[in-house]
């Protein structure tokens, strides 16, 4: 599995990481899903460069000219609800993708901090021998990005798998190696070293559904 860890050259995605880490800044919802719209458009033009492309012959107002379009057929995932405004920032530049949306929560056993994962809702095209690129902005322990992929098998089997986070942790990366195929690609904008027992990424930066969308019980 090949990763990419945009941590490793400083970018833009550098500042936007600082700020959606920073508690100072985090207070504001709508810069903190601008972030995530942003970091998601700047991963979608880096895996845009590793598709196959085509010639197609335009008519301009002056003549004609040979151009290449994309030529794999994009189905653009996401994981319910945090997922959404990176999802966005994909969309805005893989504007013709097919889209999928998954939802994945945590059930909380009745004591301590272990819980299961359940999948409830898939509303998915056929993504069968298509370019598939799952997002998901927090990667702590690897198992709802599995269960959100084998949901979508059901629609088949794609050619190539992107998976997208913006922030890893080192146990979910290993997760991902040994669960997902081989020839899949990990986009990350930094992968942290910790899980704690709540299974939150440390130091990550909280809750991203809730400092999206706001808190919820």
């Amino acid at each position: 599995m090949e990763i990419i860890n945009f941590a490793e050259t400083p970018s833009l995605v550098s500042r936007y990481m600082m700020e959606m880490r920073d508690t100072t800044i985090q207070s504001d919802p709508l810069r903190f899903r601008t972030n995530l719209d942003r970091i998601g458009q700047i991963m979608a033009y880096e895996i845009s460069r590793r598709l196959e492309y085509k010639d197609v012959n335009i008519t301009t107002p002056l003549g004609s000219c040979t151009c290449q379009d994309i030529a794999d057929k994009v189905v653009l995932a996401t994981i319910l609800r945090a997922g959404l405004p990176f999802h966005h920032g994909f969309l805005n530049y893989f504007d013709r993708a097919e889209n999928a949306f998954v939802s994945a929560y945590r059930k909380y056993k009745e004591k301590g901090d272990s819980f299961d994962v359940l999948i409830e809702y898939l509303a998915s095209p056929s993504i069968e021998g298509k370019t598939l690129i799952l997002v998901d902005p927090m990667l702590a322990t690897g198992s709802s990005m599995e269960l959100a992929y084998k949901a979508l098998l059901s629609k088949g089997t794609p050619a190539k798998i992107h998976i997208a986070s913006v922030i890893a942790s080192s146990q979910s990366v290993n997760y991902v190696r040994e669960h997902f195929p081989e020839d899949t690609t990990l986009w990350v904008g930094a992968i942290d070293a910790e899980v704690n027992a709540h299974s939150y990424i440390v130091p990550g930066l909280g809750d991203a559904g809730d400092l999206a969308y706001g808190e919820k019980e």
